[in-house]
């Protein structure tokens, strides 16, 4: 009753929020038994408290395109929770972004980042400013003006945001050239950062590879592994690039990628010649997925996502787009080709309904802020080899960040167990997020 009371008082203050009011639901409900094993929580206000948040950030951002004219943005950063460690989360370029994505991005985070082990708060931002089709010169100006009012409000150990949808190396770089000009600081105050200023081995690599990772965990509870299985892939961004050189690494074969037009099916496999194809073609060309089709002989789904172009079964699903790009339809189409585990490398990526369905299936669901829980987890790498002035080997980035996948794993996973749902990591995840964050709410007193 109180859960329900909190997420109507949710919708009630935003009710045009309804990604923020899907995560929310989501965390929530989970959380139940821990609320009725711990009253304490209830008393002191910790879930009205936690779904708000501490600090709320809109601005105006004017730029001046490669013809003269003049355009105006909006900016967003959302400061959702610091009681374990300074703010920390993406900054998304993309036109669909408004306050009720940033708001369901930067709740995710908070346990995101709990279940990581390392001392980060919860936070995201960004902007409806759309990078495609835009000159690097356009994007800088975009980038700098953006900073102009984002430095106000970050810092090392205050806020300190990263990449996500539409902010990649490039748009860090100009990021953090205006950040370091306006203050006169070369502070570890964004992530994914380029490797010849502070940034870290393997972060372009980590939420791809965290993903891969923490679904081997999941199959290997199933005593399975990832060798001979069939793994469609959605996106065709960092996260599913470096998905697909994990997973191949580990004995998979993945034949599917998408963007926003469409999708290609390759039942030969995405490697070698193939997969630096599709590195050239997204990370500098900048092109459409429809051109892999075209250069290999493949088939182009126009308008048409991943999980129903496979001809024949499926194994492993992994969505690493971006939010509800995967319904109840395709759910039921995927656990009738034999799909035996779900691990979402985006945000959300699973329309409830469907998440229902793989779990009342037996399918090994892996939530995102477990499963696309390395981005973040390496970029807390990359500031702790910030803080104390050194530059960590892959291996050694990449060896952290797989024992903090298999960890987030095995604590899911007992959690789930111990509040009666074994085997359901979305229940297991947003418990073991959520009391670490509580716990420090307690500690810290009505704030």
């Amino acid at each position: 009753m109180v859960v329900e009371k909190v997420i109507e008082r949710v919708i009630s203050r935003d009710p045009d929020q309804k990604e923020f009011h899907q995560a929310v639901k989501e965390v929530l409900e989970s959380i139940e038994p821990v609320l009725k094993k711990h009253p304490e929580y209830l008393k002191a206000k910790i879930v009205d408290r936690i779904v708000e948040p501490e600090r709320q950030i809109i601005f105006r951002v004017p730029w001046v395109d490669d013809n003269g004219e003049i355009h105006v943005n909006r900016g967003f950063r959302v400061e959702f929770n610091s009681a374990i460690g300074p703010y920390k989360g993406g900054l998304r370029l993309h036109p669909s972004v408004y306050m009720g994505i940033i708001k369901f991005l930067g709740f995710e985070q908070i346990f995101k980042n709990s279940l990581t082990g390392l001392p980060m708060g919860g936070g995201k931002g960004g902007s409806d400013f759309d990078p495609k089709g835009k000159s690097d010169m356009e994007v800088m100006r975009f980038c700098q003006s953006f900073m102009n009012e984002l430095f106000r409000h970050i810092g090392p150990d205050t806020d300190v945001p990263a990449g996500d949808i539409g902010v990649g190396g490039r748009e860090i770089g100009y990021l953090y050239g205006q950040y370091r000009k306006i203050t006169n600081r070369f502070d570890s105050v964004l992530t994914g950062k380029g490797l010849k200023w502070g940034g870290s081995l393997a972060r372009p690599e980590a939420t791809g590879y965290g993903c891969s990772y923490f679904c081997e965990e999941m199959l290997k509870a199933r005593n399975e592994t990832f060798k001979d299985k069939i793994v469609a892939i959605s996106g065709s961004g960092n996260v599913a690039q470096y998905a697909v050189q994990k997973v191949n690494q580990l004995g998979g074969k993945v034949v599917t990628l998408s963007d926003s037009a469409g999708s290609i099916y390759d039942p030969d496999g995405i490697t070698g010649e193939k997969w630096n194809f599709i590195m050239d073609l997204k990370n500098v060309k900048r092109g459409r997925i429809s051109e892999y089709a075209k250069k290999f002989g493949v088939q182009y789904y126009e308008g048409k996502r991943p999980w129903v172009v496979v001809d024949g079964p499926i194994h492993v699903a992994m969505p690493c787009a971006t939010q509800n790009e995967l319904n109840l339809a395709e759910a039921k189409h995927l656990v009738d080709n034999g799909v035996i585990a779900v691990s979402e490398g985006a945000n959300m990526p699973t329309e409830p309904d469907a998440v229902d369905h793989f779990i009342s299936n037996k399918i090994s669901f892996g939530p995102g802020k477990a499963a696309n829980a390395g981005g973040v987890a390496t970029s807390g790498i990359e500031m702790m080899q910030n803080h104390i002035g050194t530059s960590w080997t892959f291996e050694e980035v990449d060896r952290q960040l797989h024992q903090i996948m298999v960890n987030i794993h095995a604590n899911s996973a007992a959690a789930a167990a111990k509040y009666g749902s074994p085997g359901n990591y979305v229940v297991g995840a947003n418990i073991a997020g959520f009391v670490k964050v509580a716990d420090a709410m307690m500690d810290q007193g009505v704030i």
